[in-house]
């Protein structure tokens, strides 16, 4: 094998390691009733509400279509809102206080979540493994292979 090739599928590997790192999450933020996507979105919209949803989308690294189906379960939960605009691309999303409420709750969850796996893989290769997705998001942005903002 040279430096031009690996072994075994990139993509495979990335996507099994997320799996298992999701369930991970999940399972920790199974009492607050979230998954880790909606805590995620949850954690954005405590940051950036009001945001239009192009702009959230944008922000998360997500599709339009995965974005409306992550926000779905949360605008029947009454966790966040989405404000009429005078066009589809001017509404407004908007994180209620439930949703705040909700997210404070579930944040010792997640907490606990990040804890447990540094412990598990060990502090180093955490933040190794930060670096390297990090640089690697550097590289793909540089290339224009993503939609996302380098903030």
């Amino acid at each position: 094998m040279n430096a031009t090739t690996s072994k075994g599928c990139t993509n495979f590997r990335l996507r099994r390691v997320s799996r298992v790192i999701s369930r991970h999450y999940d399972a920790h933020l199974s009492a607050s009733g979230l998954k880790v996507t909606q805590y995620s979105t949850l954690s954005h919209l405590v940051k950036l509400s009001p945001i239009r949803p192009v702009d959230l989308a944008r922000k998360m690294g997500l599709d339009a279509s995965t974005l409306t189906r992550n926000l779905k379960p949360l605008m029947l939960a009454g966790l966040v809102e989405q404000g009429d605009g005078t066009d589809a691309r001017s509404r407004q999303i908007t994180i209620t206080e439930a949703g705040r409420s909700k997210h404070a709750d579930a944040h010792a969850m997640w907490k606990r979540a990040q804890l447990s796996l540094n412990d598990l893989l060990g502090l180093d290769r955490v933040l190794a493994l930060h670096a390297l997705l990090d640089d690697t998001m550097d590289v793909l942005n540089t290339a224009g292979l993503t939609d996302e903002s380098t903030d």
